[in-house]
C-alpha cells in the first residue's frame, strides 16, 4: 500500500482537515504528523492545546493510521524517515511566506519519485468560526499572560518588538519572513514608554500616566494575541507599583519591566550626560518584592533593570544588584548599555550565568546592534527587544513624504515609496 503524508499544526479539528485526511485515504495508508511546539511558534501560531494532547486528537480521527512527531517545518525530518509516496495538503500554501516551503517540499519527494498533492483549501462560515475561536482563545488574557514563560521554556530565545498602537501590535503579530530556509516571526510584543510618549508627542519622563499607558495595552490587546511585555519605568511609588502589577495581571500582560532609579526619569541612552539617580539595592528589593506579593498568578513576571553599567557604577554593582534583585523575587534581570560594541553585556552575562543558571536575562541592543540573536542566546540571554525600531524607522519616512508634498505641491513624487491602502486594510481583520 501506497503510504501519504499530511502535517496539522492545528488545535481544533474542522471540516477543512477531515477533507484532507480523506483525500489522502483514497491514496493510501495516512501517516499525520503532528507539528512540534517549537516549530509551531516559528511557522504559523502558539498552539493552545499542548503537543501531546495534539497527537491524541489526531490518533482518534477516522482513517489515521499512524501519527508522528514533525520537528522541521521543511519537512526534512519526516520526509528523510518515511519517504511517503504523496504529501498531502491543502492549496492555501502555494502563496505567501509558505509558498517556499512548499517548493522545498516539492523537490525533496520528486527526488525519490513521490508526489505532491494540493487538496482545494476548505473555507466556510463554520471554519471561519473556528478560526475566530481559535484566535480569540490566544486572546484572552489567562492564555496571553503565561504565554512569555512557556516561550521561555521552548526557544533559545525569544524576540520582542516595540508595538505603540493597534497598528504596530498588526505589525508585529503578522510579520513573517523566510530566511536561510526557513520561517520566521516575532515572539512577543514590547510596549515602551519612550515609544509610548513620542507617538503621544510628549517627552519620556514618566509624564504619560498609566491610565493612558492602559489604553494603549487595550489597543493593541484588542487586535493581536502575542504576550506582551510592558516598560513599567521605575515602577513609580512602591505604593502604586502594587496597583500597576494587579492591572497588567488583569489585562493579560506577561511582564513588567522596571528599572532601579528614582526620581524625575531621564532615558537611559543619556547616561551621565544628565543627573539620574539610582535605587538602592535595598529600595529596589522592596519594591520587587511588594510587587511579586501582590501579584495573583504565578504567570505573570516582574523583572529588574539594572542601570549600573549605563551610570557608569562598574560590573561588580551590577552583579551584586542582580542577585541582591533575585532574591528579592525578580523573575528576571535586564542589563543595559549604551555602548557600541556588546562586550560588558557579555561579560555580565558570563558572570551571572556563572553563579545563575535559570533566571532569565533581557538585552535590549539599541547601541550594540551588531550582535546576534544567537550570539546573544551562546551567552545566556533569554530575551531580546528591540525596543524603539519601528518608531525611529516611521518617523523620517513620514517627515521625508510631508517635506515632499509640500515642495512639489502635489502627492505624485511620494506615491511610489508609500503603501497602498489596500495593502493597509488585509492586516485588519474583519469580523
Amino acid at each position: 500500500m501506497k503510504t501519504v503524508y499530511t502535517c496539522f499544526c492545528t488545535d481544533v479539528i474542522h471540516a477543512g482537515h477531515l477533507n484532507i485526511i480523506n483525500e489522502a485515504r483514497k491514496l493510501g495508508r495516512v501517516i499525520v504528523g503532528c507539528l512540534s511546539d517549537e516549530a509551531s511558534i516559528r511557522y504559523n501560531k502558539f498552539p493552545t492545546v499542548a503537543q501531546d494532547d495534539r497527537i491524541k486528537m489526531y490518533r482518534s480521527l477516522e482513517g489515521v493510521d499512524e501519527v508522528v512527531i514533525q520537528n522541521d517545518m521543511m519537512y526534512d525530518d519526516v520526509i528523510t524517515l518515511i519517504k511517503p509516496d504523496y504529501i498531502v495538503h491543502g492549496d492555501n500554501w502555494k502563496d505567501g511566506p509558505e509558498s517556499f516551503i512548499r517548493t522545498h517540499v516539492e523537490e525533496l519527494v520528486k527526488s525519490y519519485g513521490g508526489e505532491l498533492v494540493d487538496v482545494p483549501y476548505t473555507y466556510n462560515e463554520e471554519v471561519k468560526k473556528i478560526d475566530m475561536q481559535l484566535r480569540e482563545k490566544l486572546a484572552m488574557p489567562e492564555y496571553r499572560r503565561k504565554r512569555l514563560r512557556q516561550l521561555l521554556a521552548m526557544t533559545p530565545i525569544v524576540k520582542a518588538m516595540e508595538a505603540h498602537s493597534g497598528l504596530t501590535g498588526l505589525i508585529v503579530e503578522k510579520t513573517v519572513v523566510e530566511h536561510e530556509g526557513k520561517l520566521d516571526q516575532f515572539d512577543a510584543m514590547w510596549i515602551s514608554s519612550l515609544c509610548d510618549s513620542t507617538a503621544k508627542g510628549k517627552p519620556d519622563i514618566e509624564l504619560v500616566d498609566m491610565t493612558s499607558r492602559f489604553r494603549t495595552i487595550d489597543d493593541i490587546t484588542e487586535v493581536t494575541t502575542k504576550p506582551i511585555i510592558f516598560d513599567g519605568d521605575t515602577g513609580g511609588l512602591t505604593e502604586h507599583f502594587v496597583y500597576t502589577v494587579r492591572s497588567l495581571e488583569k489585562m493579560g500582560v506577561s511582564a513588567v519591566i522596571i528599572e532601579d532609579k528614582k526620581g524625575l526619569k531621564k532615558n537611559s541612552l543619556f547616561g551621565t550626560e544628565v543627573k539620574q539617580t539610582q535605587a538602592t539595592i535595598e529600595e529596589m528589593s522592596a519594591k520587587i518584592a511588594a510587587g511579586k506579593k501582590a501579584q495573583l498568578t504565578d504567570d505573570f513576571m516582574i523583572i529588574a533593570r539594572i542601570e549600573s553599567l549605563i551610570l557608569e557604577q562598574g560590573m561588580e554593582d551590577a552583579l551584586k544588584r542582580a542577585h541582591a534583585f533575585v532574591a528579592a523575587g525578580a523573575d528576571g534581570i535586564m542589563i543595559h548599555s549604551r555602548k557600541k560594541d556588546p562586550d560588558e553585556i557579555l561579560e555580565f552575562c558570563d558572570k551571572f550565568r556563572a553563579d545563575n543558571k535559570e533566571t532569565p536575562i533581557v538585552v535590549v541592543p539599541s547601541s550594540f546592534n551588531t550582535i546576534t540573536e544567537e550570539e546573544l542566546a551562546a551567552h545566556g540571554v533569554n530575551i531580546v527587544i528591540y525596543a524603539n525600531q519601528l518608531t525611529r524607522s516611521a518617523f523620517p519616512a513620514m517627515q521625508q513624504t510631508a517635506e515632499d508634498i509640500l515642495r512639489y505641491h502635489r502627492a505624485k513624487e511620494v506615491d511610489d515609496r508609500l503603501m497602498s491602502i489596500k495593502q493597509i486594510i488585509t492586516l485588519i481583520d474583519e469580523l
